[in-house]
């Protein structure tokens, strides 16, 4: 049973599909980032960055005891490893996976976050709305020329995949239009219809009807 520290940003929605596809008994422990949940004390011994998601897994594959971890990308990581699931095997599919996973954690999610910050700002500031949709649509190019022939993204569905789905899910937000991008929304709408991602989105509405 995988304890999970969770709120509904795209960060968050990462764990919750890869829970969901692999079929791993969970529990939710909410941390509501409204009402700045995430620097309870209790929650810091876990995710000292005062971030989510986090987990704790009693009984890692080691036997070493209790494992705790946050920062979403080594959540999914550890996960793979540990289910030996959604991530391949051989040197070259392997490294593919986790070249497209730190891009999303270095890369499109840093930017489309901050892209979403700037654009819900009361005070207007031209230049970082510009800097930031723009580097978004640069972002958006890239995953749309690696989805060119193949359907995901390091073409057998993996934590890649999982890890920017929920970054392109608000992308009217981002002012993207997904028709500008047939790759990516080809992709998209294939994520989309995944039964487990339909659960892990149902499981935010649950959580977080707002």
């Amino acid at each position: 049973m995988i304890d999970f520290y969770y709120w509904t940003t795209p960060n968050g929605h990462k764990i919750s599909i890869f829970l969901e596809e692999a079929g791993l008994e969970y529990r939710i422990f909410p941390i509501n980032i409204g009402k700045d949940k995430q620097f309870s004390p209790d929650y810091l011994k876990i995710s000292p960055n005062n971030k989510i998601p986090a987990i704790v897994d009693p009984s890692p594959k080691d036997g070493s005891g209790p494992l705790s971890l946050f920062e979403s990308g080594a959540i999914l990581l550890y996960l793979a490893e540990k289910t030996n699931l959604f991530l391949a095997k051989d040197l070259h599919s392997r490294n593919e996976t986790l070249q497209w996973l730190f891009w999303q954690v270095g890369g499109l999610g840093p930017m489309a976050g901050q892209n979403g910050h700037f654009s819900r700002l009361p005070e207007v500031i031209p230049y970082a709305i510009n800097r930031y949709v723009k580097e978004t649509t640069r972002l958006y190019s890239v995953l749309d020329k690696q989805l060119a022939n193949r359907e995901y993204i390091a073409k057998q569905y993996s934590i890649a995949d999982m890890a920017c789905f929920p970054w392109i899910v608000p992308y009217e937000m981002q002012q993207q239009n997904l028709d500008d991008f047939p790759n990516l929304k080809r992709w998209f709408l294939i994520m989309k219809e995944r039964p487990a991602v339909q659960r892990a989105y149902a499981l935010a509405q649950k959580i977080n009807p707002k």
